[in-house]
Parts: structure tokens; sequence; C-alpha cells
């Protein structure tokens, strides 16, 4: 009895997002416009960081260091912080949601090119490769993988994390769920649609890792 009650309760939420996909569309589209420009942001930072940190360890445990302290304050805190700064809106979201994704990316780049073996690289200098060559040619191919795995894992959690924005600038699906406090089924309308792209997200991720991942 109680699995046909959920069945049933999930086709409800399914017709509502269906009937009313008109409103959720411009969420969702705030949605993916929020976390993609965010991640691309951090992905930019963090990529010369994370490579420069593995050239130069006595940097890593300072600059780490900061970047866990801002990933330990609690979501809604640094939005509240930001937002007297920069006001409400998009960018106070894309500050706080690029701050989350640089901790683990920037670590994942710097241990993904710690892990290229020198031996490798030193053979490469043997051919008569020079340091670009040896970046491009020998290390980026081999931290491709690790990388990527990063870029996944920042990628999921700043697709989760983009849903406080709503309490900071009415952006994205976490309005759907901000709305849903006394409507359940804007409520799992929003979470339908999270899970969704979270696993396509994942889906894609995963196949780009494979294609990269080293024979």
């Amino acid at each position: 009895m109680a699995l046909i009650t959920y069945h049933l309760s999930l086709i409800t939420y399914m017709d509502y997002l269906l009937e009313h996909f008109d409103r959720v569309w411009p969420r969702l589209l705030e949605h993916l416009i929020l976390s993609g420009a965010s991640l691309g942001i951090a992905v930019l930072i963090a990529l010369p960081l994370g490579l420069m940190l593995s050239r130069r360890a006595a940097l890593a445990t300072p600059v780490l260091g900061t970047l866990g302290v801002v990933y330990t304050i609690p979501g809604f805190a640094l939005f509240a912080f930001l937002v007297p700064v920069f006001g409400i809106g998009w960018w106070p979201a894309i500050i706080a949601l690029t701050s989350y994704a640089l901790v683990v990316l920037v670590r994942n780049t710097m241990v993904a090119f710690n892990g290229v073996s020198p031996a490798v690289k030193e053979a490469a200098v043997g051919m008569g490769m020079g340091g670009r060559q040896v970046l491009w040619r020998i290390e980026v191919p081999l931290a491709l993988p690790v990388i990527v795995a990063g870029l996944r894992i920042a990628a999921l959690s700043t697709i989760a994390l983009a849903s406080i924005a709503a309490w900071v600038g009415n952006l994205g699906l976490g309005q759907l769920l901000k709305d849903g406090i006394n409507n359940d089924s804007k409520l799992y309308a929003g979470v339908i649609c999270i899970a969704g792209i979270a696993l396509l997200t994942d889906l894609v991720f995963r196949l780009i890792e494979r294609t990269v991942r080293v024979p």
C-alpha cells in the first residue's frame, strides 16, 4: 500500500512538472547558467594554480589551507556574508560557488601533476623535449584523468549548492524548493530537476573520464 501511494505521489509531482514546465524552464536555465559559469571560472583559476602548487610545494600548505577554511563555511553563511558587499543577485552566488569548487579542483590538479612519474619526464627531456613540450605532451595527458575526476566531483557539488542561490537572489531551481515549503508539488519538481541534472552531468563526466583514461 505504501509503495502504491509513493508511486501515485511521484506521478502527481511529474504531472505538475510537465504541466508547469513553462514556469520550471526559466529556473532550470538559471540553474544551469549559474552552475556552469561558476564551474568555468573555477577551472580557469584552479588549473594554473594547481600546476603552480605542484611545482612549488612550499606554497601548497598555505593555499590549500586557506581554501579549506572557505570550504568549511556553511553555504548560507557565505552567501549572507557576500550579499552586503555584492548585493542580491548573480554575483554573490557565482563567487560563493566558485570558491567551493576551487577546493576540489586545485587539490586534484596539484595531485594529478604530482602523480606524473619523474622518470617519465626525465625520459622525455632525454629525448630532446623542452619544458613546454613535456608539459603538454607528457604531463597534461597523464594528469588529465585525475583532473577530470575532480571536475566531476566539483560539478556535482556545484549543482547541489546552487540551490542556495534562491535565498540570496531568487535564482535557479532552489526557488522551487523555497516555494515548495508550502507546496509539495513545487518542492518535488525542484528535487527531480536537480537530481536529473546531477545524474546527467555525472554520466557525461564518466564518459569523458573513460575517453581520457591512459591505457
